[in-house]
């Protein structure tokens, strides 16, 4: 077996051997890490962040980023909070939180792919345009009142055992996977992250793909914004504050390649555990907030320096 083989392999599995070994550690050092309940704690935990990283990870394989996701989460939880409270029923507010958020992606793949705006530029204006519309809309105040009904989406439990949040993701994660995967939708994505110019002259229509991409990153933003929403029993207008950073750290830990035409879904899901183990392991062990954010910092690193030293060689 080449160098390049093991080398693939490596970046294959060096996300899951960091979970295992941090998750080893961690078993050792606090008694209270490996129980049912404070797993299904850091499955709560990490739910929000797995479901935006999938969306994100479509977007970083197709050879874009998206700055907007918490800001676009904070909206869309906004806009289903005040219908809820204003008198609509959960289902319809929740659908028009989830079409909001789709909107500011249809908006987002618009600027990228007929205004030819690159996706930092055009995502950082749409993190903007949201986070500003949220604050205007609560007047910068949260949304209460909400009925004691709409917790059950973060809280409630499939058969008394797994967590709704938890079954969201994986299902979601299932369906990306096969459509990543086993469809044309999927093969375009990697092709125009590969090489956009190649993939446009094979025929494939590159900025109705984006938009679509960008659509789908907006819609599962706004799917994840209301499931906070419903986790907080509130309408927070400045929910999801720096959740780029973890989403976007998900998807390098988890084998995506920021020059895009690589990465998986199970590798955002992978890397947004990871991220959660490491945050619950931290907490545990009374470990500053402030070294959570450093050791995510190092780790995108590290995931980058990685990827470019392979691409390099």
């Amino acid at each position: 077996m080449d160098k390049n083989l093991y080398a693939h392999y490596f970046r294959k599995l060096a996300s899951l051997l960091s979970l295992l070994i941090i998750v080893i550690l961690l078993s050792i050092l606090s008694p209270y890490f490996f129980t049912t309940e404070n797993l299904f704690s850091i499955g709560l935990q990490m739910a929000v962040i797995a479901i935006m990283s999938i969306g994100q990870m479509w977007i970083i394989i197709s050879g874009g980023i998206d700055l907007s996701v918490g800001s676009v989460l904070a909206l869309s939880g906004v806009v289903s909070t005040l219908l809820i409270s204003s008198g609509f029923d959960i289902l319809t507010a929740s659908l028009v939180g989830i079409m909001v958020g789709s909107l500011c992606g249809v908006i987002s793949g618009f600027l990228i792919s007929a205004g030819k705006l690159p996706p930092f530029i055009a995502t950082l204006g749409m993190m903007g345009i949201a986070r500003g519309m949220a604050l205007i809309l609560t007047k910068g105040v949260p949304v209460f009142g909400l009925p004691e009904s709409f917790s059950v989406i973060s809280n409630g439990r499939i058969a008394n055992l797994v967590p709704i949040p938890i079954l969201i993701t994986l299902l979601l994660a299932l369906i990306g996977h096969i459509i990543l995967t086993r469809t044309p939708f999927g093969r375009y994505t990697y092709a125009i992250g590969s090489n956009f110019e190649a993939a446009r002259l094979s025929g494939i229509r590159t900025s109705r793909t984006l938009i679509y991409i960008y659509t789908l990153g907006g819609m599962l933003s706004g799917l994840a914004g209301i499931i906070l929403a419903s986790r907080l029993s509130t309408g927070q207008p400045t929910a999801g504050t720096g959740y780029e950073l973890d989403v976007i750290a998900a998807c390098v830990i988890g084998g995506a390649s920021l020059s895009g035409g690589a990465g998986t879904i199970w590798g955002a899901i992978l890397g947004a555990l990871l991220i959660g183990v490491l945050r619950n392991g931290c907490n545990l062990m009374d470990i500053s907030a402030f070294w959570q954010q450093v050791a995510i910092g190092a780790l995108i690193v590290i995931a980058v320096f990685i990827d470019q030293y392979q691409k390099n060689r």
